[in-house]
């Protein structure tokens, strides 16, 4: 595997000719549109129905752990927010609603852009300004407010892959400061010393798609790592500014017991990681058209990251993450 440098990322998702820009790159791309993609007669027909959006974002602290999502499945949207909190080991605040396709969510075809949704008595926004995300949350279990900055000197992953036969591409960026507040159940919440992550990710997915993924960051160090639909395609480490691809992972775990302990390890001996889980959020949603099973759980990871151009190891002590196991019919 080239430990060099990833190239800057494509300007466009697909080439000349509807040949998609298939790669890893470090930063983003302007506009994210699938039209100029060649696909087949049926594939064309449907289109609309295969493209997913989603923006994600996680808070990790020493006290709780909040991850936030809008999510347009085409046919459907959904949005998530949740509270976990580490001294009490459980998620005390919980929000999730579906709703109308085109109208409850809104999604911006660009990395880290605006989003939106508002149904289920819950509004959940996304606000892109200069150097800054603004994220919103008013929903009757969560009250949030937040102020993610977009540093430029963290370098964001850009991968664009096949996925099932057709293309999908996201753009991964994590030790981010952040401040603001997030209330719930009576307590507030400072989000003064979190590590924040972000996930934008937009393409043509199969009606059957599948993964598991681990994630966590902090100033220093982070890793984004999966095993399924984009095979290692979006497989990172982040070693003190420095963005690394990362090969093949295999995810050892009990799907039938997630809380027990994850062996998380790639076949280049890259990372070598144990994930301890402290909690979990979990979904099985059957919406007739379309299935969702996933689970997350939050706790820490312990090991080792190192760094295939230098040799170098870099020990990963309690670091606070998730790990997800998640398969849809969409």
């Amino acid at each position: 595997m080239d430990p060099s440098p990833f190239l800057p990322a494509p300007s466009r998702l697909v080439h000349e000719r509807g040949i998609p820009a298939f790669g890893m790159y470090q930063g983003t791309v302007d506009a994210l549109s699938w039209q100029p993609l060649t696909l087949s007669p049926w594939h064309r027909l449907t289109r609309k129905l295969h493209h997913k959006r989603w923006q994600y974002a996680a808070f990790a602290h020493d006290n709780y752990f909040i991850g936030v999502a809008v999510v347009d499945l085409g046919w459907c949207s959904t949005a998530f927010a949740y509270l976990f909190d580490r001294q009490q080991r459980k998620v005390t605040a919980s929000f999730s609603a579906d709703g109308l396709p085109g109208l409850s969510a809104k999604i911006e075809d660009r990395a880290f852009g605006h989003a939106r949704f508002c149904a289920g008595g819950g509004k959940l926004v996304f606000t892109r300004e200069a150097g800054r995300m603004l994220l919103e949350v008013r929903t009757p279990a969560l009250r949030m407010a937040a102020h993610i900055t977009l540093n430029p000197d963290v370098p964001t992953l850009c991968a664009i892959a096949p996925a099932n036969h057709l293309a999908h591409s996201t753009h991964k960026s994590g030790g981010l400061a952040v401040s603001g507040y997030a209330d719930t159940n009576g307590s507030r919440y400072s989000l003064d010393g979190a590590i924040a992550s972000l996930d934008a990710s937009n393409g043509l997915l199969a009606r059957h798609t599948a993964w598991r993924w681990a994630s966590a960051h902090n100033h220093e160090l982070g890793f984004n790592l999966q095993d399924g639909y984009m095979g290692d395609a979006e497989n990172a480490i982040w070693l003190h500014g420095k963005l690394l691809r990362v090969g093949k992972v295999r995810f050892d775990y009990l799907p039938a017991d997630p809380m027990a302990p994850w062996h998380i390890h790639s076949d280049d001996g890259l990372v070598d990681l144990r994930f301890t889980p402290e909690g979990m959020r979990s979904e099985n949603k059957n919406l007739l058209i379309a299935a969702s099973r996933y689970v997350q759980p939050i706790g820490t990871f312990s090991g080792v990251l190192l760094d295939p151009a230098s040799g170098a190891r870099h020990i990963v002590n309690a670091l606070t993450g998730v790990t997800e196991d998640h398969a849809s019919h969409w």
